[in-house]
């Protein structure tokens, strides 16, 4: 199956309603996030990586905001922060999709 074929079914096969990604410029400096809109709420600001073959990847994490009462759930906020990565990997560059 063609590489581009795998990643239109990834693509179908992964949930991500709950997923915006937000991309913005700063400066001349392109800062790019990933919201998770329902509970638990946070946000992830990631960097493109660099070292992927298509330059962005599923992104480095540079922060991630989470509120107080969620913290301490580092099981359920991992599977979640694995999920908007992918996310992030999938809607593309600047939020463009990818073909």
């Amino acid at each position: 199956m063609p590489a581009a074929a795998r990643r239109i079914l990834r693509r179908v096969a992964m949930n991500f309603t709950h997923f915006v990604r937000i991309d913005r410029e700063d400066g001349g400096r392109e800062r790019h996030y990933v919201v998770h809109t329902a509970n638990p709420k946070f946000t992830l600001e990631l960097a493109p990586d660099r070292d992927a073959p298509d330059k962005v990847g599923q992104g480095v994490l540079k922060r991630v905001c989470v509120p107080n009462s969620w913290a301490g759930d580092y099981g359920k906020y991992a599977q979640l922060l694995t999920k908007a990565q992918q996310f992030f990997a999938e809607s593309g560059p600047l939020g463009a999709p990818r073909h």
